[in-house]
Parts: structure tokens; C-alpha cells; sequence
């Protein structure tokens, strides 16, 4: 398969608040088209926004994801758990957001808060459940000749951004302004640190 810029699908993935959102802020910004709807708006969990597309939520469902045809050359955000629901006709480069489980669970049990869902949940056990779906996943996508996948570090970013717009641009093989990219980068959204 061709890995011409506009052949590939960019896949921006992770578990849920791992730093998916600043990732595709940061492709936007240093010129990459991206695909979202702006249906789901800015929030005080995500207050850049979502940068999501309400299709892919019920990509497991679908039986023609023809509108992924529209997602070729562009960047499109799709959770972890729905990457092995993405069609075999495409060519996926895949940048995998990776956070700190703990700081993950934190963030979601704050937006569950927040949205008023009081219900409990075992922290530890949410943490082998995670651990174990990430390492299900990452060994799915290595067997898949269709995918290339990056691993990309949600603090390390925040560190050092300018070095991982560096080794994204490299990665996607497109010319990305990695200053523009870098600089979008904040620093104050780190509200749940471990």
C-alpha cells in the first residue's frame, strides 16, 4: 500500500484522557488537516475542545464507514479501544498517546464528578484493566500490516514539546511547522499529575 501523505489515514489514539485532544490541537496547528464535526464543544474537562467526530463512536456498529474515505491525509482521533473496529482498506499511521494510568483514572473520575455520575469504581482495578487493554492493543496493532504506530509520552510532551513535534513530523513523513506545533502546547491543562 502507498504511504503518500494524502494515502494514509493519521490516527490520533490512547485511552481517554491520556492527551489525545492536545495532540490533535497541536497537528492542527502545525498544519495538518484534521478531521472533526465540533459537535462535542469545549468543556471545563477539555476547555481547547475535543476534536472528535461523533462517527467514531459507533464505529463497532457500522457496517460501512465510507466516511473514513474523507479521513485519508488527515488526522482523526479514535480511542484505543475502537482501533481494531478501523477498516482493512486503509493504510493507519497511529499516534499513540501514553499517560500515567493513575493520572488517567484521576482525570476520568474528576470528569465523571463533574457530570455528576457518583458512582465508584476500584482504582487499582481500573489501573489492571487499562494496563491490560493497552498491551492487548499494542500487540494487535504490531500484527497488523496496515498500521504504523508511534508511541508518544503525554508529560514528555509537556516537557519537551518541540523534540516530540521533531519525531512526529519525521514519523508522518508530511511537512508539519513543528514551532506552530510545539507552541500550542499548555503547560496549565496538567491538572492531574502522579
Amino acid at each position: 500500500m502507498s504511504e503518500e501523505a494524502g494515502e494514509y489515514v493519521i490516527v490520533v489514539s490512547g485511552l481517554p484522557r491520556s492527551g489525545t485532544s492536545m495532540m490533535m490541537r497541536m497537528l492542527e496547528a502545525g498544519g495538518v488537516d484534521i478531521l472533526t464535526d465540533g459537535i462535542r464543544a469545549a468543556d471545563e474537562d477539555n476547555p481547547k475542545g475535543y476534536y472528535e467526530v461523533e462517527l467514531v463512536k459507533t464505529l463497532r456498529q457500522q457496517i460501512d464507514k465510507f466516511w473514513l474515505e474523507e479521513a485519508k491525509g488527515k488526522a482523526v482521533k479514535v480511542i484505543s479501544s475502537l482501533l481494531d473496529t478501523l477498516p482493512q482498506a486503509y493504510t493507519y499511521k497511529v499516534i499513540f498517546m501514553n499517560r500515567n494510568i493513575e493520572e488517567v483514572i484521576a482525570s476520568q473520575n474528576k470528569m465523571r464528578l463533574r457530570r455528576g455520575d457518583n458512582s465508584e469504581s476500584a482504582d487499582e482495578d481500573m489501573a489492571r484493566l487499562f494496563r491490560k487493554h493497552l498491551e492487548k492493543v499494542k500487540d494487535w496493532i504490531a500484527r497488523q500490516s496496515n498500521f504504523k504506530l508511534i508511541d508518544v509520552d503525554y508529560r514528555e510532551v509537556l516537557e519537551s514539546p518541540l523534540h516530540h513535534a521533531e519525531r512526529i513530523k519525521t514519523f508522518l513523513g508530511k511537512e508539519i511547522d513543528v514551532e506552530k506545533m510545539s507552541g500550542v502546547v499548555d503547560g496549565n491543562l496538567y491538572r492531574n499529575r502522579r
